[in-house]
């Protein structure tokens, strides 16, 4: 019997790559959480009966990706508001003339 491939393995392996390379941007977060999402299935295909599948490196490997690239673009927003907000405040303290 031949195996098959796991749903979506390639396209979370992209995802991954993307969110990671995309990390500095609000893009790197949402296309982590894609990839999180879309790896759920196969993941669950593949504990079931490993021997029917194969793609298990890419899946796993793009799954791992999407998080680091969840937790880079969650940790630039947390970036962006706190230096947003320190320069609001700078700005709002100026003395006016």
């Amino acid at each position: 019997m031949e195996k098959q491939t796991l749903p979506n393995a390639t396209a979370v392996l992209v995802l991954g790559i993307c969110s990671i390379v995309f990390g500095c941007f609000f893009i790197g977060l949402i296309l982590g959480i894609i990839g999180i999402a879309l790896s759920t299935r196969g993941r669950k295909l593949y504990k079931e009966d490993p021997s029917l599948y194969e793609g298990w490196g890419s899946l796993n490997a793009g799954f791992i990706m999407s998080i680091i690239g969840t937790v880079l673009g969650g940790l630039y927003v947390l970036y962006v508001i706190v230096v947003g907000g320190t320069v609001l405040t700078m700005l709002n303290n100026m003395p006016h003339q």
